[in-house]
């Protein structure tokens, strides 16, 4: 009996899959282009964005370094990145593992899952005003302050994605554990927390974006210039009729440094998280 053998040939449509390249490279790659070219012009060589140089200013770097305060706004930008990143692991993720073994056996718990929930529908501009309000009346308008807003804020976001997470997590984990005589603080922390991994990389990411790019609730909250963060900053470069692009733009890729600093160095978890996160 004859085995006939059909070979599918694969095809490809190169045009379009070049010109997808090509217009994914433009969109990424050639705003970063212009804020460096922006960033190492003169002043007086700005007629055309996109062509080099005629001499390299780094001078400009230096210059809004000086005006922005950089070590000071740097420090207070990554002191509240980090402390909110910190806490927000840990106290996010216990919330939501105590909500999602609770739902069913109390009406408390599963009301407060639907009360964080709905806070994810509600715009930031809307409770701005009375934010700025309640934050003067609890003396909340300062670093501290700030840091724990942002723990809060982003409680209704990482319970829905650690909900999820615990859902998949079997019970009969925490039954045995609890047969051996663990706690729940110890069923979590040794057991529950480690198996949640893909979802911490994928909580930490958005939160270390969200609270390093904000600029809103720093606005609104950090009146006091010794506790401003690196976005607040740049209006420094902002004069009554004027923007100074060549400091602003070059500002603005000291602020970039730091998070591709971060990536290159925490890419393999990053990855791995995703990774594991698809794969489960």
């Amino acid at each position: 009996m004859k085995q006939n053998t059909v070979k599918v040939k694969e095809r490809y449509n190169w045009p379009v899959t070049i010109l997808l390249i090509i217009g994914i490279v433009l969109v990424i790659l050639l705003p970063l282009y212009m804020a460096l070219m922006i960033a190492i012009k003169d002043p007086t060589d700005m007629n055309n964005i996109l062509a080099l140089p005629k001499k390299i200013r780094l001078q400009n770097f230096a210059d809004a370094w000086v005006m922005t305060n950089f070590p000071r706004k740097f420090l207070n930008t990554a002191f509240i990145t980090v402390v909110n990143l910190i806490f927000t692991l840990i106290t996010n993720s216990f919330a939501a593992y105590a909500i999602t073994r609770n739902r069913k056996k109390s009406k408390f718990f599963s009301l407060m899952y639907y009360y964080f929930i709905s806070a994810m529908f509600i715009p930031f501009q809307v409770i701005m005003l009375p934010l700025v309000v309640q934050a003067n009346a609890f003396h909340l308008d300062n670093i501290f302050g700030i840091t724990f807003l942002y723990i809060i804020f982003g409680l209704p976001m990482n319970t829905f994605l650690y909900t999820g997470a615990v859902k998949a997590i079997p019970e009969a984990l925490d039954e045995a554990a609890m047969i051996d005589g663990a706690n729940p603080i110890q069923i979590f922390s040794r057991i529950i927390f480690p198996v949640l991994k893909p979802t911490t990389a994928t909580v930490a990411i958005l939160s270390f974006m969200w609270t390093w790019n904000d600029f809103t609730m720093p606005l609104v909250l950090l009146s006091d210039e010794s506790q401003q963060t690196l976005q607040l900053a740049q209006y420094v470069f902002k004069k009554q009729f004027s923007v100074d692009y060549n400091l602003a733009f070059a500002s603005y890729l000291l602020v970039l440094l730091p998070v591709l600093i971060v990536y290159i160095f925490c890419q393999k978890w990053i990855m791995n998280g995703v990774v594991a996160g698809a794969v489960k």
